[in-house]
């Protein structure tokens, strides 16, 4: 193994230590070098810190080297070591080999496994009769388990976790201590005389007599609603297949058409509705459980007309904790051992955060007892205490391409790797904000915190600094934030900066983008690359609203080499929410009348008004942003006129460009001869004869990423740079990235592409804190 350093020469005896930096807590580490101690007359002592993990080890030369050879292969499989320090020590003349107290550390070089899915040995006790965790809704492991979600700080042990109040039975505590047990130091060990307890509710707080997983599968048998206590929050759930049910959970949640995600038992539960590819399966089985978008089966609509309304792919996840598995086990009828969970179960369960749209996800008892009651009809609580807000994490899938549109529970903590540098604090975008602390030799990127529009985002994003930096021991001296002054993030870097005394960096959005795939590549800051960031919206350093550009960057320095041509945004912000007048602004940049448009829109109110306004320049500023294309073009196909979320323009758009595309037209597209302006003009006035939603969707998508690519080459051989990263909300349009990377590849470039953060402003963070590191060097 790379990380294990070459053993130094040793006296006969001699004695040893060895520290492991990583993912080495949480993950049966000890119980593993325990075992493996047991093979030979050694002596010792293994224990965790603030760092890692520590081992001391002494015995004869040959047996310390046998062991030293054994140790990669007996890692436990969720170990992960980032690197060793081996060091010669003086023989002691030890008995026995222990495991022993933790001690803090100075931090930096331990990390939190994340919160993963049941094991199959712990699946397999759970659904024992036999076994005295039989239907235990918190069974695990060191092999699975709540992690990060339980865990206050570090080292991971059980005081630093929410189980700390639950004193261990005599069976459970035994195991505790068994180095011979796989429930050795599993810190968040439970069983059903000294774990959580399960309690169903009314809405009145009032428990419900008798067993709460039968009450709850029948009333969501019921076509009722019951917001359930997760891993990292409330998710309200309700039967998939009775329509009613589903309408009712969007009235009341005042979500009329964003796509909801659907938990079945497992892939083949899912066969007619999602055409889950080799690759869909294998993130659907991953520990991590993320929600996997797939591509509909035709009919979608038609059978579940309220689960993704025209975005053409089913957003689905299996059970990603014990109790989850217990409703599908309790809805078969409580089957014994575990051949059922291969089996096909007609049961699919509607699962979507338990909030208000913009609201930060609930975590606490007594807030989804007084904030549920007009969201769900009956609530199943724990009294495990969640320490860290995790929202589901969602990845998309097409062919063999993914790209992560969430990345949160079961993906976070765990860090990127990056070179030793300053300690820096990134506070994120706005939007779908992340923050990011880069110490030691990581970039530690937080879960998905929501967007920052709701009065408590400030509270939220403030205590989710104060959890990673006791995480990772940093202190920042350099704390990056996005350059529009407004944003939450912005002032609470702010604030930040007086507090710690750190440097504070403003980074332009875009340059941002690029640089958390530039991160993630460990692209060298002082080679320059090229960047398309195509977006809905970032404030430009001109002061405009940008997201359609041709960046060069070079470390902490981005030059903005080339531009969308701009289009009106008519009405401000506003434009973004009612693509129709995007269509308006597309037709005015095409020359068409104030009277024409007026009239091709007229089913619109304000139609009128709207082509008034675009005709006298009177607030409509100027926008290059791609997003906003994309609506205008949605709305003049026919496909969406009106958004009630962000991107339902641009999902439908791609999903009526299923099937086949015409061959892409030169002639619809212009290049600036110094490829500073790409102008789409040619491409939105063939699209605005059309009446096909299919030929207009086609034609679009065909046209722009051959537009996009040969703008690209264009500025690749001004440049001689034959890079190009590729980031922007738009990017998660897979059936765009797909042509935009062949022709890219074709025409002899190399696209760098986000791997493990989302291109859209999830990644934004990891950008900033990218850029600051490098800044001034």
């Amino acid at each position: 193994m790379a990380w294990l350093p070459a053993c130094p020469a040793l006296p006969d005896p001699a004695r040893l230590r060895l520290r492991l930096l990583g993912g080495v807590q949480g993950v049966g580490l000890r119980p593993a070098i325990w075992r493996l101690s047991q093979r030979w007359p050694l002596a010792g002592w293994v224990r965790n810190d603030g760092d890692g993990a520590c081992i001391e080890l002494e015995g004869a030369r040959a047996d310390l080297h046998a062991w030293l050879a054994a140790l990669p292969a007996a890692l436990p499989p969720l170990a992960q070591v980032d690197h060793a320090e081996l060091s010669v020590l003086p023989h002691q003349g030890e008995a026995g080999f222990a495991v022993i107290d933790s001690q803090p550390g100075a931090g930096g070089g331990a990390r939190l496994p994340p919160d993963l899915a049941p094991c199959p040995a712990c699946l397999a006790e759970l659904f024992d009769p036999s076994n005295r965790r039989w239907r235990h809704p918190f069974i695990n492991c060191t092999d699975c388990g709540p992690r990060f979600s339980v865990s206050r700080r570090l080292p991971y042990d059980r005081a630093h976790t929410s189980l700390a109040g639950f004193a261990l039975c005599a069976d459970c505590a035994g195991e505790y201590r068994q180095p011979a047990d796989r429930r050795f130091h599993a810190e968040p060990i439970a069983c059903p005389h000294c774990g959580p307890r399960l309690s169903l509710c009314d809405l009145n707080g009032s428990p419900v007599a008798g067993d709460a997983l039968s009450h709850t599968v029948a009333l969501l048998r019921a076509g009722q609603i019951v917001a359930i206590k997760g891993v990292g929050g409330f998710h309200l759930v309700c039967d998939a297949d009775q329509p009613q049910a589903v309408a009712m959970l969007r009235a009341r949640k005042r979500r009329p058409a964003k796509p909801l995600a659907v938990m079945a038992l497992n892939a083949d539960s899912l066969a007619d509705v999602a055409d889950i590819t080799p690759l869909a399966a294998r993130w659907l089985n991953d520990p991590s459980r993320p929600v996997v978008l797939s591509p509909a089966r035709a009919g979608l609509d038609a059978l579940w007309p309220g689960i993704a309304p025209g975005v053409g792919r089913v957003g689905a996840v299996l059970p990603m904790s014990p109790l989850h598995y217990l409703l599908f086990h309790e809805a078969a009828g409580r089957p014994s051992g575990v051949d059922w969970l291969t089996q096909p179960h007609p049961l699919r369960l509607v699962f979507t955060s338990a909030n208000l749209g913009g609201a930060p996800l609930i975590t606490d008892n007594g807030q989804a007892l007084r904030d549920l009651a007009g969201l769900a009809d009956f609530i199943l609580l724990h009294d495990r205490e969640i320490v860290a807000r995790c929202d589901d994490s969602v990845l998309a899938v097409r062919g063999a391409r993914q790209v992560w549109v969430r990345r949160a529970r079961g993906r976070t903590p765990t860090p990127l790797a990056a070179a030793p540098g300053e300690p820096v604090l990134a506070l994120g975008a706005q939007l779908k904000n992340t923050l990011t602390v880069a110490s030691g030799n990581g970039w530690h990127t937080s879960q998905h915190l929501g967007d920052l529009d709701h009065p408590d985002s400030w509270d939220v994003l403030e205590d989710a600094v104060r959890h990673w930096l006791t995480l990772t021991g940093a202190q920042p001296t350099r704390i990056a934030h996005d350059r529009h002054p407004d944003a939450l993030s912005s002032r609470l870097a702010a604030e930040l900066a007086l507090r710690f005394d750190a440097a504070l960096i403003p980074v332009q959005h875009h340059h941002a983008h690029l640089a958390a795939v530039l991160a993630e590549h460990h692209w060298p800051a002082d080679q320059p690359v090229l960047g398309l960031a195509l977006d809905g919206f970032g404030l430009g350093d001109d002061g405009g609203a940008w997201g359609g550009e041709l960046l060069r960057v070079r470390g902490a320095d981005c030059q903005r080499l080339g531009r969308l041509r701009p289009l009106a945004l008519p009405g401000g912000d506003i434009a973004a929410r009612q693509p129709w007048r995007m269509a308006a602004s597309a037709l005015a940049a095409l020359g068409h009348s104030e009277a024409d448009i007026a009239a091709r829109l007229a089913a619109y109110p304000g139609a009128a008004a709207v082509a008034a306004m675009l005709a006298r320049g009177v607030n409509c500023p100027p926008t290059s942003s791609l997003g906003r294309a994309f609506d205008a073009v949605a709305a003049l196909a026919g496909v969406c006129a009106e958004q009630s979320y962000e991107s339902e323009a641009a999902q439908k758009l791609e999903a009526h460009a299923q099937g086949p595309w015409p061959a892409p037209d030169p002639a619809l597209w212009r290049l600036a001869d110094d490829a500073s302006e790409l102008d789409l003009r040619p491409l939105l006035a063939r699209i605005s004869t059309l009446n096909d939603a299919h030929a207009s969707a086609a034609l679009w998508h065909a046209n722009l990423a051959a537009a996009l690519a040969h703008w690209a080459h264009a500025a690749s051989q001004r440049q001689g740079v034959r890079h190009i990263a590729l980031a922007g909300g738009v990017c998660l349009n897979l059936t765009l990235l797909d042509a935009l990377c062949a022709q890219l590849t074709a025409a002899g470039l190399t696209p760098l592409l986000a791997i493990e953060l989302p291109p859209n402003d999830g990644g934004v963070s990891l950008g900033q804190a990218w850029v600051a590191r490098h800044l001034g060097r």
